[in-house]
């Protein structure tokens, strides 16, 4: 058996585990739906950790200030920032009594910005249910009685997927690769029902908590040097026993995480590493993963016409524009999966030379050191 011939096994191989795992998820991941408000409201906590966030607050603070959900309060922790995050958000409010601003204290050694912020809103919150949502989310005014009816008595932490805006090529081509990766990569029953902390994920752009599964894991404190704290918090409450739940916020919610491929490259850096366990190798393994499964068929395909190697190509666009569909992406975009992910070994470069040169800078601060 060849060297051509073993890789073309591989790449069919992983293709096909990959289109099984997006069709059970296209069938078992659950979505928000609009829902009319409950007879029965606890007091929720919205808590919003907000830096040099003065562009989008005051949308934010308007959109969550609409929603149809009675009992809530909504609580942003201005983090030291050099704009006017605070007073946007002061004058969004317009004196509503739900709303708090807080004025984040000064960031303590062995902490990550945004860590502490959300441990310092934790402490202030009242609520038995505790909502993290960044200052970038968009909600529409049904999303949180959606997001409510989501989370069953059973479950500790329900993690959302707000549906991504993406305007420039620099966002089309890599930001829907978060959607395409959760969807392609991890099956959503074993998340949900298996007890391995491996089958777990979450975005920290909304994580629901109910207060008493939050401080049983330890709250913030517990992944407060943890750049993916996130994920970190999601496998910590399958390791305390705890139910862990997914969901597609289905443009209940939405986010457009960056605005141009610098501040893509550059967000999408800070956390690949720390995604990949802190591991070069790791990172340097599944480049040439993704390479080999996106880009090797249609090299394969130009060099010799190959009709396998146009079927793998093939198959490979036909995965990622599924999971845009799911997503609410562009499902043409796909198309450029190959570019996509050569930008994505430029992300995986710029993390590489952060690793030695310090560490990456993310609004102003420092987050990681030289090892």
């Amino acid at each position: 058996m060849t060297l051509l011939t073993i890789t073309a096994l591989f790449v069919t191989a992983a293709l096909l585990v990959m289109g099984i795992t997006a069709v059970s998820n296209l069938l078992f991941f659950p979505r928000l739906r609009r829902q009319p408000p409950p007879a029965s409201a606890p007091l929720v906590s919205i808590l919003i950790p907000a830096r040099n966030e003065a562009e989008v607050i005051g949308s934010t603070i308007g959109s969550l200030l609409a929603q149809t959900y009675p009992h809530f309060e909504l609580l942003l922790l201005d983090d030291h920032s050099e704009d006017e995050t605070a007073v946007r958000a002061q004058a969004a409010a317009q004196g509503d009594a739900r709303f708090r601003l807080l004025h984040g204290r000064a960031l303590p050694p062995g902490w990550l910005g945004k860590n502490w912020a959300c441990h310092q809103l934790s402490q202030a919150a009242q609520g038995d249910i505790l909502i993290f949502t960044d200052a970038d989310v968009r909600w529409t005014p049904e999303a949180l009685p959606a997001l409510l009816a989501a989370l069953d008595e059973q479950t500790a932490l329900l993690a959302i997927w707000p549906t991504q805006q993406t305007h420039t090529w620099g966002e089309r081509l890599i930001v829907p690769l978060v959607g395409f990766a959760v969807l392609a990569y991890l099956p959503v029953l074993p998340v949900h029902y298996a007890p391995w902390p491996a089958f777990a994920a979450a975005n920290g752009q909304c994580l629901v908590f109910r207060r008493a599964a939050y401080e049983q894991m330890g709250g913030h404190t517990a992944v407060a040097q943890t750049i993916i704290e996130d994920v970190t918090l999601a496998r910590r409450t399958k390791a305390a026993g705890l139910r862990l739940r997914l969901a597609d916020a289905n443009q209940l919610l939405t986010c457009r995480m960056y605005r141009s491929w610098p501040a893509v490259r550059d967000g999408f850096a800070k956390n690949i590493l720390a995604g990949h366990g802190d591991s070069l190798p790791f990172l340097l393994l599944s480049a040439l993963f993704h390479w080999l499964v996106f880009l090797f068929p249609w090299g394969w395909w130009l060099l010799t016409g190959s009709w396998w190697a146009l079927a793998l190509g093939l198959a490979g666009v036909g995965v990622r524009a599924v999971t845009a569909v799911f997503t609410h992406q562009r499902p043409q975009d796909a198309l450029l999966m190959p570019l996509s992910v050569l930008l994505l070994s430029r992300i995986a470069a710029q993390a590489v030379w952060w690793r030695f040169h310090g560490g990456p800078r993310w609004k102003g601060r420092q987050i990681g050191t030289m090892p």
